[in-house]
C-alpha cells in the first residue's frame, strides 16, 4: 500500500503549510485550515467509535458547508467512502440509489432524518449519525492506507427517467482530476474563491486556498439572491468564481441593471452547461476586466476542453455548432459515428472503422486519467457508456459535435438531434439564434411530422407578434419554422439549472 496515496493527504499538507489561513466562509463561520484539521480528527474518531470502518459504504445528506467537507473529508481520512444524493433528490430516486449503493451508514442534518423515516431503504441502512461530533480527541489517527484503485466518492446522476448512474470515484482517480482541474482553474494559497461546484471547494482546501460558501440553493435557483451574493463578493474580496451558467448569468444581469464593480475578482470559470455568444456578451459586459472561460466537461470528465469568452464572442453567427475550444492536454478525443446501443470494438481496427473525419457530425467520445472508467455495481452502465480498446477506457459523452482542425464544436445531445430530408438538425443552432431575438428568454426546437416546432419562453410584456415575425425571417442553413409553442417557463435540468430538460419539455407539450 502507498501510505500517501489516500486523496486526504494533500490537505493535511495544505493545513501544514497554511495552518493560519482562513479554509471556509460559511455564512458567519470562519474556520482556519489548523481548527478544520482538528475537527477532522476528532470526527475520525467519532466515525470508528460508532462502527464505521474502512471500504464502508456511507450515504451523506448534508447541504454545501463546512460540516459537509469536515465529514467527507474524516470520511477519507478512515478509508471510508463517501456517497453522495443530489440535494434536490425525490423519494423515489433516493431509493433507487439506496438499492444501488447498499451504505453501512447514513450522515444527515436534521430535516434529512425526518425524511428518511418515510424510505423503508434508508431505516435499513445499520447506522445513523447526525453533524454533530465529539471534540477533545486525544488520539492522534494517521490518514488510512488505501491502493489507488479503493472507492473515495460514489455520486449519483439522478435524472428524472431511467435508473441512476453510480459514479465511481477512486483515490486515484481523485488525485487526477484535482491535479487537471487545478491546472486549469489554478487556485493559489491565500486567494478567496467562491465555489457553487462542489468539487471545486475539494481542491481548494487541496492548495490553501480560501472557499466562500453563499446562501445560493441549487433545490432553489429560482430564489437566488444575486444582491447577497454579490455583497459577498467585495466584502470578503473574491478573487475567483467557478459556478454554473444559470449562477454566473444571474450575477451578470443584476450587475449590468445595478452597475455594481469588482475591483477584486480577476477569474471566472463557469460550466456544465452550453454558453452561447450571446450570454457571453452578457458576461463581458457585466464583468470587462474579468478574465472568464467555459469549461465543457461532464460527470466522468471534467474537464474536456475550454474557450475563453472573447474567442467565444467571434463566434456569433457560427454555421454548424458551438465553439468549446481545444481539448485539454490531458484528454484525448474522438468523434465517432452516430449509433444507438453499445459498442464493442475487438481491437484497434474495428476502432479506427467507426471514427469519422474532421467536419462531420457524430458523439463526442474521450479518454485520459481523469476520464471515470467505472460505475458502481452497474455493468449495464458500463458497456452502454464505455469503450474499451486493449484496456483503454473510451467515454461516451453522448454529445454530439464535430473537430475542425483541433477545435472541438457542439451540436447538442445525441438524442436531441433531428433528422430531416437526410440532414442532420442540430437544436443548438436554433437555440443560439433564438438568444439574438429581442424578447427571448430562451428557446429550442422539437420534431413533430417531419416539421420543425419552435419551443420559446419570452420576457414578460414582450410583444409576441414582433417575436414571431423575427422567427420567421430565419435563414439557411436553418430550416423554416413551422409553428411556435409558446411556453412560461423552460423546464431546466436540476443539478445547473442551464440546460433545457428536453425529455420534460416534450411531455409538458404533449
Amino acid at each position: 500500500m502507498d501510505k500517501n496515496f489516500n486523496i486526504v493527504d494533500l490537505f493535511f499538507d495544505a493545513a501544514g503549510k497554511y495552518p493560519e489561513h482562513i479554509a471556509i466562509i460559511d455564512k458567519k463561520r470562519q474556520i482556519t485550515f489548523s481548527e478544520l484539521e482538528k475537527e477532522i480528527q476528532d470526527t475520525a474518531c467519532h466515525f470508528l467509535t460508532k462502527g464505521i470502518r474502512r471500504g464502508d459504504r456511507v450515504l451523506i445528506f448534508v447541504p454545501m458547508s463546512i460540516d459537509l467537507y469536515r465529514i467527507v473529508l474524516s470520511l477519507f481520512k478512515i478509508g471510508a467512502t463517501a456517497v453522495f444524493l443530489d440535494e434536490w433528490v425525490n423519494k423515489k430516486r433516493m431509493e433507487e440509489c439506496c438499492k444501488i449503493a447498499q451504505c453501512h451508514a447514513f450522515i444527515g442534518v436534521s430535516k434529512a432524518h425526518i425524511l428518511s423515516l418515510f424510505s423503508s431503504e434508508v431505516r435499513k441502512i445499520p447506522i445513523h449519525l447526525g453533524t454533530k461530533f465529539i471534540s477533545g480527541s486525544k488520539n492522534n489517527l494517521t490518514a488510512m492506507p488505501v491502493l489507488p484503485h479503493d472507492t473515495a466518492l460514489i455520486t449519483f446522476t439522478t435524472g428524472s427517467t431511467g435508473t441512476p448512474k453510480a459514479a465511481k470515484r477512486t483515490h486515484r482517480f481523485l488525485h487526477e482530476q484535482f491535479k487537471v482541474l487545478a491546472q486549469k482553474i489554478n487556485p493559489q494559497p491565500g486567494e478567496i474563491s467562491l465555489p457553487a461546484l462542489p468539487i471545486v471547494l475539494l481542491i481548494n482546501l487541496a492548495v490553501g486556498s480560501t472557499s466562500l460558501i453563499t446562501g445560493y440553493k441549487a433545490r432553489n435557483p429560482d430564489k437566488m439572491n444575486p444582491d447577497k451574493i454579490l455583497d459577498q463578493i467585495n466584502f470578503y474580496k473574491v478573487d475567483s468564481i467557478v459556478a454554473s451558467p444559470f449562477f454566473i448569468k444571474q450575477l451578470a444581469t443584476f450587475t449590468i441593471k445595478h452597475q455594481v464593480k469588482f475591483p477584486s475578482l480577476k477569474k471566472i470559470f463557469t460550466g456544465g452547461a452550453a454558453v452561447f455568444p450571446g450570454e457571453a456578451k452578457i458576461y463581458q459586459k457585466a464583468f470587462p476586466k474579468t478574465e472568464i472561460e467555459v469549461i465543457y466537461g461532464s460527470t466522468e470528465a471534467e474537464p474536456i476542453s475550454s474557450i475563453r469568452i472573447e474567442e467565444l464572442i467571434k463566434e456569433d453567427l457560427f454555421a454548424k455548432g458551438l465553439n468549446v475550444g481545444k481539448p485539454d492536454d490531458n484528454v484525448e478525443v474522438k468523434i465517432i459515428s452516430l449509433q444507438k446501443g453499445i459498442i464493442n470494438c475487438a481491437d484497434e481496427t474495428e476502432f479506427q472503422k467507426i471514427i469519422i473525419s474532421d467536419g462531420s457530425i457524430g458523439e463526442i467520445i474521450v479518454s485520459g486519467p481523469h476520464v471515470l472508467d467505472a460505475y458502481f455495481n452497474d455493468e449495464k452502465a458500463l458497456k452502454q457508456n464505455k469503450i474499451f480498446v486493449k484496456g483503454k477506457c473510451w467515454h461516451r459523452t453522448g454529445d454530439s459535435g464535430f473537430l475542425i482542425d483541433t477545435t472541438l464544436f457542439l451540436t447538442g445531445r445525441c438524442n436531441t438531434l433531428i433528422y430531416i430530408n437526410h440532414k442532420i438538425i442540430s437544436p443548438f443552432l436554433y437555440e443560439n439564434y433564438f438568444q439574438t431575438i429581442a424578447g427571448i428568454e430562451t428557446g429550442t426546437i422539437l420534431e413533430k411530422e417531419r416539421k420543425i416546432i419552435a419551443v420559446i419562453e419570452p420576457f414578460p410584456g414582450f410583444d409576441k407578434n414582433e417575436i414571431t415575425e423575427q422567427i420567421r425571417k430565419i435563414k439557411e442553413p436553418l430550416l423554416p419554422i413551422y409553428t411556435i409553442k409558446w411556453i412560461s417557463k423552460m423546464p431546466r435540468d436540476a443539478r445547473h439549472h442551464s440546460k433545457i430538460d428536453y425529455e420534460k419539455l416534450q411531455r409538458l407539450l404533449q
